[in-house]
């Protein structure tokens, strides 16, 4: 089955960018939120939760703006997930756009888990 492209903006206040980034762009960060654990070998992040785990490749990175990965199994495709940081130019508030892949019936999921990450950012860094 092919994915499809969707998108999800949080928008998150009382954060600065750079501490955004901190929980975005590194994987101590990531560890904090994202996956129980995070280990990185060249582009090769492993993503760890309790009992499972999963592999994806760094493929772009800007710092302070976006930082975009692709799974093993999506390897030869064009499928990735990205975590952007926008700055609205009139209010300065900060967003954070997931971009992501999903399979049509899988969406609705892919969804409710990014919010529960999302949640879990939250919560850890005070946002």
């Amino acid at each position: 089955m092919s994915k499809s492209l969707y998108t999800i903006e949080y928008l998150l206040n009382n954060v600065s960018p750079a501490v955004l980034w901190n929980s975005i762009g590194n994987p101590l960060g990531l560890s904090e939120w994202f996956a129980d654990g995070v280990t990185v070998n060249g582009n090769e992040y492993t993503f760890s939760w309790e009992k499972y785990e999963q592999t994806a490749f760094l493929q772009q990175t800007k710092q302070n703006q976006f930082i975009r990965f692709q799974w093993e199994e999506d390897e030869g495709t064009d499928y990735y997930f990205e975590l952007q940081i926008i700055i609205v130019p009139l209010t300065a508030d900060v967003i954070l756009m997931i971009t992501d892949f999903a399979e049509e019936s899988e969406k609705d999921d892919a969804i409710l888990l990014w919010n529960k990450q999302i949640d879990e950012l939250k919560r850890k860094t005070g946002m």
